[in-house]
């Protein structure tokens, strides 16, 4: 029986990694593609997202080809969720073609690769690549892992030196398990800004490791797929920060914040709520559902730093409650101040 090909998709919080999934299944040139979605926080934003796309036979359970791992990072659990749920597909695997597996934005590639290496997965799966989504425009103003340029002028000055935050390394360590690097938002940054951003990933790629820009997660499926670097055995040429820690320790003060407004909303109020309270706590990344008032559609919210983006999906479907659902994360979030502001 042929092996899983499993492409994962890495890259920090709001670069677009569900965007290009959302693509990939709605064109996926008649693959069988399953979908394994870690969420940080328990509601399943991405995944409800994911199963609006509507890809799956009208005689298919979406439910069956897109899994939702909820508890917590993926890479702390693989053993308690991970696994079990890859030998649940891994009974199915003349049915799938390949696996996109869409990691949280706090997940550190490596070791959910080195999961593969287990001989119960290893048997039937493979890691055919490792596609990392890189904010441009974050990475331009500073928003998503700093100033790089003050970095690498620290860097310089001091090699020594302990300027390392844990989102830094998380992304350094994303890029350097990279097979390929997708730079997202190219459209609201100039070409020279953009060249400056391309130049300065290249040093901590890899040789060979491509950069190419992609809008809206529009991208030939075939750019994506076929590796066929069977990662799990390519370890040792993919360093990262925790290579010599027996585990690795995220940021215990990161958590999220899960908000529910059973009235409706008016989207612009609500926003302006949000960008004040990202003033006043660490927030990373927002994102959620919103029930906008005189409205039969569902509106998707996602905030990153002070911007936002929103669109309507779908019909609120006649099952389910018409509620803002929400889910902040963030350093230190003090869930009750939150909740207070934003349903005040």
């Amino acid at each position: 029986m042929h092996k899983i090909p499993v492409t994962i998709i890495t890259g920090f919080l709001g670069a677009g990694k569900t965007t290009l999934v959302r693509h990939l299944l709605q064109n996926n040139q008649g693959r069988r593609i399953a979908v394994l979605v870690n969420e940080f926080g328990e509601m399943g934003i991405d995944g409800d997202l994911l199963r609006g796309c509507q890809i799956c036979d009208e005689d298919e359970n979406p439910q069956d080809n897109i899994v939702e791992l909820t508890n917590g990072c993926l890479c702390c659990t693989v053993q308690e969720e991970f696994f079990p749920t890859m030998q649940q597909l891994l009974e199915r695997r003349e049915q799938i073609d390949c696996m996109l597996i869409e990691t949280s934005g706090l997940a550190l590639p490596k070791p959910l690769v080195q999961a593969f290496r287990w001989p119960e997965i290893r048997n039937g799966a493979t890691v055919d690549g490792v596609v990392t989504v890189v904010d441009s425009q974050g990475l331009a103003t500073g928003t998503i892992v700093g100033d790089l340029e003050a970095l690498e002028t620290q860097r310089q000055a001091d090699p020594n030196l302990e300027h390392e935050t844990p989102i830094e390394e998380l992304f350094e360590d994303q890029l350097a398990c990279a097979d390929l690097v997708l730079l997202t938002k190219t459209d609201l940054i100039d070409e020279s800004t953009l060249t400056r951003i391309k130049a300065r990933l290249e040093q901590q790629l890899r040789p060979g490791v491509k950069i190419i820009s992609c809008h809206n997660g529009e991208i030939n499926a075939d750019i994506l797929l076929g590796f066929n670097a069977a990662v799990e055995d390519d370890l040792n040429s993919r360093p990262s920060h925790h290579d010599h820690e027996e585990d690795h320790d995220h940021d215990d003060d990161i958590n999220s914040v899960q908000v529910i407004i059973d009235e409706a909303i008016d989207p612009k109020t609500l926003i302006e709520k949000l960008k004040i309270l990202v003033t006043e706590a660490e927030i990373y990344r927002i994102k959620g559902f919103v029930h906008v008032p005189h409205k039969p559609m569902r509106m998707v919210l996602q905030g990153v730093g002070d911007r936002f983006d929103s669109f309507y999906d779908r019909l609120w479907q006649d099952s389910e409650l018409k509620q803002t659902k929400l889910v902040i994360i963030g350093r230190s979030l003090n869930s009750d101040k939150i909740r207070a502001s934003l349903k005040n």
